[in-house]
This record gives structure tokens, sequence and C-alpha cells, in this order.
């Protein structure tokens, strides 16, 4: 029997009630269990900023991921993107202009008008 050793590293993200909700709602409409399933949240080399947020439902965590649990939802979060995140807040806004997730990210020294590319 092999045992997968996780990361001893954390990050602290924080979900709002109506990301949570939202996160839960896809994996139901997805069929991911909420018990091995998640949300990944990276961070990626891109963007009109330099980078861009990336989210995922997947079914299951990477042997090298960091997981954290909020809210009955658990996050799946790489070492890369994990330097990135710390305090980042992960909230969902709808209004005219569309509904999707937000960032507010104390990391970011700057951003763009489309909410999901920053500088760090």
């Amino acid at each position: 029997m092999t045992t997968t050793q996780r990361p001893e590293m954390t990050v602290n993200v924080s979900l709002t009630n109506e990301a949570v909700e939202q996160v839960k709602g896809f994996m139901d409409t997805e069929q991911v269990s909420m018990q091995t399933g998640g949300l990944r949240v990276s961070v990626l080399p891109g963007g009109c900023s330099g980078f861009k947020y990336g989210l995922n439902v997947e079914e299951q965590p990477l042997d090298d991921d960091i997981i954290v649990h909020r809210d009955g939802v658990q996050l799946f979060i790489d070492a890369f993107s994990a330097q990135y995140l710390e305090g980042t807040t992960i909230g969902y806004a709808s209004n005219l202009n569309g509904s999707g997730f937000t960032f507010e990210n104390p990391s970011a020294t700057g951003g763009c008008g489309c909410g999901s590319s920053f500088s760090a």
C-alpha cells in the first residue's frame, strides 16, 4: 500500500457564501462528489496583465496539491499558484453585465477590466 504525502504548505484563501453556493451547484451539475472532488484554483501565466486566474471543478486532487477546506468545499491549489493566492477572497457577482467569479487579491499590484487578469 502506497501512502501519498501532501505538501505541508498552507494557503489562506476564502470563499464568499455566494461563491460556495455556485461551486456546490457546479459540482452537482457535473455530478462530482463533494467528498472527493473540489474546485481547482490556479494562477497561470498570461492574460492582459501578466497572470490570470483559473477555476475548474475536478473529481480529485493531484498528489502534490494543497487542499483547503472552506464551508464544505475543497479547494485544490498547486504550489506555484499558492504563492499568488495568499489572502485572496473568491466571490461571485451577478449584475447587468453578466455573472461570474470575482477575486480580491491583496498580492495583485495591478489588473485590467476583465477582472480575471492581474499583475503581482
